[in-house]
């Protein structure tokens, strides 16, 4: 069993997860044995928060309920409001994670709360564009670290700028493994270029598809 949280939190940027969450959720394009997969939002409290969209989200559970472990995901969405001290429960719950061999994966504003916690000073990593943590991070030591890519992935840590949603999405979904290589390929190729092709093309590697070895 997999189990994935969303850390979800007042301005969350919505478009963020939307790739990842869709897919670890609703299993379409899974392969055939690939594991079980629980995806739930996970908050500061339970108290409701309002995303970036304007959509309210209830969280299921409180941070401290997650148990940092190798079974367990957290994923970190982009906000305007990681500046807010009481994320730091998130942040410490990010280390834990990274330190216990689970899989923590940030984007765009999360990268910035890491980056502050000196979580990025050794693995690699990427932002919003290089010299853009340095400029919004005055401690930050992992310039030699810094990949100017969409999406970068380093063990078990996977970050992404704000522009890398989807690159940021099939990097995590190689890292679980729930794909054929063939069904991440095509689905990526897919939804960055919308040619119809690609889409014919994913459909043939399900499970079921006429052909499909």
């Amino acid at each position: 069993m997999i189990s994935i949280y969303v850390y979800v939190l007042d301005t969350m940027a919505d478009w963020e997860i939307g790739y990842v969450t869709a897919e670890l959720h609703s299993r379409r394009f899974f392969r055939a044995d690939a594991p079980e997969v629980t995806v739930r939002t996970a908050g500061v409290s339970k108290e409701p928060v309002r995303t970036m969209g304007g959509l309210t989200v209830v969280p299921d559970c409180t941070v401290g309920d997650i148990v940092a472990d190798t079974s367990s995901v957290l994923l970190l969405p982009g906000a305007n409001t990681w500046d807010d001290p009481k994320h730091g429960a998130a942040v410490k719950k990010a280390a834990e994670q990274l330190a216990a061999g689970g899989t923590v994966c940030a984007i765009c504003g999360a990268t910035v709360a890491l980056a502050r916690a000196g979580l990025f000073e050794h693995r690699r990593h990427t932002s919003n564009g290089a010299g853009f943590l340095e400029m919004v991070c005055p401690g930050y030591k992992g310039n030699d670290c810094y990949a100017d890519e969409p999406s970068v992935a380093d063990g078990n840590l996977i970050t992404a700028g704000a522009a890398g949603a989807l690159a940021w999405a099939r990097q995590i979904i190689a890292h679980l493994g729930v794909f054929r290589p063939d069904t991440l390929e095509a689905w990526h190729a897919y939804f960055s270029t919308g040619d119809a092709r690609h889409f014919f093309t994913l459909m043939q590697t399900l499970p079921g598809a006429q052909g499909n070895m």
